[in-house]
């Protein structure tokens, strides 16, 4: 055990790009910035102006303040690699890592869940929103998403690392995965494979289907309202939160949810581009442009005459 707590992972993702090492640096910082700079001014407007201190804020708050420590616990480390060369990381690290990783992963989607739910009730029970999404529940709908993301994180990252692994291993990716990592293990895994595949699916295709549950009951409703002016600002309350779901369960769905068969970790590793560097920076991008509320706040932020 000793000897394997001391072993080092090799992340040789984008080394078959040599000569891109400095404009994908480049690149990803730039993103990285543009991320931090965007949650965090969210996360000040939405503290600083007291109309926007609702529910549906409130969550979209935690969500900018989650999808900052998910980009923590990958980006830092990959452009160091890509700035100095050094592909290793330690067992410990590559571990501490994936926890993280998922655990923010799984919160996320959670707290998009709670969200679309939020959005349900505004517009089927209006009348009885004030106590369907009191302080008390918005704070149990948050404290549950992240307690469950995080349990069920550790679970699948301690199954991961009981898994012999001999020797310095590659791992064919920028970042510890659960795939990548499964690989480079020296054994077949197929019994931890499904384990962490019903997990899977459980945070993913499950937050996913009760957001889909939560349209369903949308969209029925706006369909009764008779104004179109009326249907058209219901549906558009929810048009930013539609975008990021879209987005960001789309990624997960085709990293996480595909038979062991499909798996092409040149491909993911393009993917998971996405989902770690763009899709963080949708969320506030999305959000500040499409939201009249934020973008009103924004602009009196800055200063601005409207």
């Amino acid at each position: 055990m000793n000897e394997t707590k001391a072993m080092e992972f090799i992340l040789i993702g984008f080394s078959e790009f040599p000569d891109l090492q400095i404009p994908l640096f480049v690149f990803f910082f730039l993103t990285y910035l543009a991320t931090l700079t965007g949650n965090v001014l969210l996360m000040t407007i939405i503290r600083l102006h007291r109309h926007l201190h609702v529910p549906m804020y409130f969550f979209l708050s935690t969500l900018s303040f989650s999808e900052t420590c998910y980009t923590f616990a990958v980006i830092p480390k990959m452009l160091v690699n890509l700035i100095t060369g050094e592909k290793a990381i330690s067992f410990t690290g590559c571990a501490v890592q994936m926890f993280f990783f998922i655990g923010f992963g799984g919160t996320n989607c959670m707290l998009l869940t709670a969200m679309g739910y939020d959005r349900c009730v505004a517009i089927c029970k209006p009348l009885h929103y004030k106590v369907l999404m009191s302080d008390r529940v918005c704070s149990h709908l948050v404290a549950f998403a992240a307690v469950t993301g995080f349990t069920l994180s550790l679970i699948d990252t301690y199954f991961i690392f009981t898994l012999p692994f001999c020797g310095g291993k590659e791992i064919n990716h920028f970042f510890c995965d659960m795939a990548p990592v499964i690989q480079a293990a020296c054994t077949e895994n197929n019994g931890i494979e499904t384990v962490i595949f019903i997990f899977c699916i459980m945070v993913v295709f499950g937050s996913f289907s009760l957001i889909l549950l939560s349209y369903l009951f949308i969209f029925n409703t706006i369909l009764q309202i008779p104004s179109t002016e009326g249907k058209r600002k219901a549906f558009s309350t929810c048009a930013s939160h539609l975008t990021v779901v879209v987005m960001h369960f789309g990624c997960a769905s085709i990293i996480y949810l595909r038979p062991k068969s499909t798996y092409s970790l040149q491909e993911d590793t393009l993917i998971s581009v996405t989902y770690t560097v763009v899709t963080p920076l949708l969320n506030p991008v999305v959000y500040s442009l499409r939201n009249k509320d934020v973008h009103l706040a924004l602009r009196k932020g800055l200063g601005k005459k409207l």
